[in-house]
């Protein structure tokens, strides 16, 4: 089925300029295919049925499994708007309000889902007040930053500029407290959505500073936007489908098993966090463990093997920052939390001047301080006997200035 033009996305420009929705780029996707499946102008094209296949193709997901298909739907339906009022109020309410899974008369899976009542104005009879795209655009595109920078400069095309402040531009991304240095939001969002949009869009951009505050500091970026003259082969839905779907092959029937779950059986079982990066980690582990980060960061230049390493040590050493109580398995604990990393999220690594062996034993004194390691008296009976991992989302990668009393370490400080 291939995209043809009547797979069109009208959005009202309410739903573009939304900050703080927090989709996953499957989200986002799944909404959008779902924009080009309603006419704007007939109501009664709301409610949408998609096969159950295609739709966890769309999700990453593998073989039939209701209970993740439950959480995704879960999720769909929590998604919150908030309206502005002319009073300074606002009128929150959510997207979607209805998903049925159910089998049809050939006994075949399919999902319907319906947007709420109180989102229709959103969706229909839109008045001019949209923005108007073709679905392959965004296809392709493999970050919601993109997604949602695209989505942003596509408004003013015609326009040809565009000038926001930066501020205004972090919260659309919902990246307020990421990429605080100027030159990693350059490298993570600017220049790598100008590289995927001028690859898989029909619009490309260049950006400089707009307004400077004290000390030249960027205030707000001008956007220059140009049509695309890249010729581009439409790709076809069933094609982008089947090819964002998970492999099966490797799936046992009863459900998919998670990229850490497939990965875990070759970690070894360290029954005991000991605090010595070295012990608890083998090298197979860590071999494993960098090719999982490898995934994660944007820039080829730290996908090589000391950066990977620097990383792993640093996420080791916020790992045992980040514990309340003892951690069983640490390599498949890091496993676990790998996968949960958010790529658009992950920070650019410290400067040469940050000694990651310091901050290593500097976590580790703060372990034992809260008398998690005793390497006398370690044993299996202090820990939990249910073998499964702690939720991973607890455990954030954030900033590493302020990891440890708000002193940054470099190879100067002293213990």
């Amino acid at each position: 089925m291939a995209i043809k033009e009547n797979y069109i996305i009208e959005k009202s420009n309410i739903l573009v300029e939304l900050k703080n929705t927090k989709m996953t780029l499957q989200e986002l996707r799944f909404f959008c295919v779902y924009l080009s499946k309603i006419n704007p102008r007939d109501i009664s094209t709301r409610r949408v049925c998609f096969s159950l296949s295609d739709f966890q193709k769309i999700m990453g997901f593998g073989k039939f499994n209701i209970k993740q298909i439950k959480q995704a739907t879960n999720n769909l339906l929590c998604k919150p708007v908030n309206i502005s009022n002319d009073d300074g109020g606002y009128t929150g309410f959510t997207l979607f309000n209805l998903v049925r899974v159910f089998k049809d008369d050939f006994e075949n899976w399919n999902l319907e889902i319906d947007v709420s009542d109180n989102a229709l104005s959103l969706f229909f009879n839109l008045k001019g007040n949209y923005l108007s795209y073709q679905l392959w655009n965004v296809l392709n595109l493999n970050s919601v930053n993109q997604i949602r920078i695209y989505e942003l400069l596509k408004r003013y095309e015609k326009l040809g500029i565009y000038e926001i402040k930066i501020s205004d531009l972090r919260e659309y991304l919902c990246i307020s407290d990421k990429y605080s240095r100027l030159l990693d939001f350059k490298t993570f969002v600017l220049d790598n959505c100008q590289k995927a949009l001028a690859e898989n869009t029909d619009i490309c951009y260049t950006y400089e500073c707009g307004k400077r505050g004290s000390r030249g500091k960027w205030l707000s970026i001008i956007f220059r936007i140009s049509k695309n003259d890249k010729q581009f082969d439409v790709p076809e839905l069933d094609g982008f489908i089947d090819n964002n779907s998970a492999s099966q092959s490797d799936c046992p029937s009863d459900e998919r098993l998670q990229p850490s779950e497939q990965l875990r059986p070759y970690l070894s079982s360290q029954p005991y966090l000991s605090g010595d990066f070295e012990k608890d980690l083998s090298e197979a582990d860590i071999k494993v463990l960098c090719n999982m980060l490898s995934c994660k960061v944007l820039r080829s230049s730290e996908r090589e093997p000391n950066p990977l390493r620097k990383r792993l040590k640093l996420l080791y050493g916020r790992m045992i920052v980040n514990s309340t109580e003892p951690i069983r398995n640490p390599a498949k604990y890091l496993c676990s939390c790998i996968e949960h990393l958010d790529p658009d999220k992950l920070p650019s690594l410290p400067d040469d001047s940050f000694d990651v062996d310091m901050y290593e034993k500097i976590c580790i004194n703060n372990y034992e301080v809260n008398g998690f390691i005793d390497n006398n008296s370690a044993s299996q009976s202090d820990f939990p006997s249910d073998e499964r991992l702690q939720p991973s989302e607890q455990l954030t990668f954030d900033g590493f200035d302020n990891l440890i009393s708000g002193v940054p370490l470099h190879r100067t400080d002293k213990l």
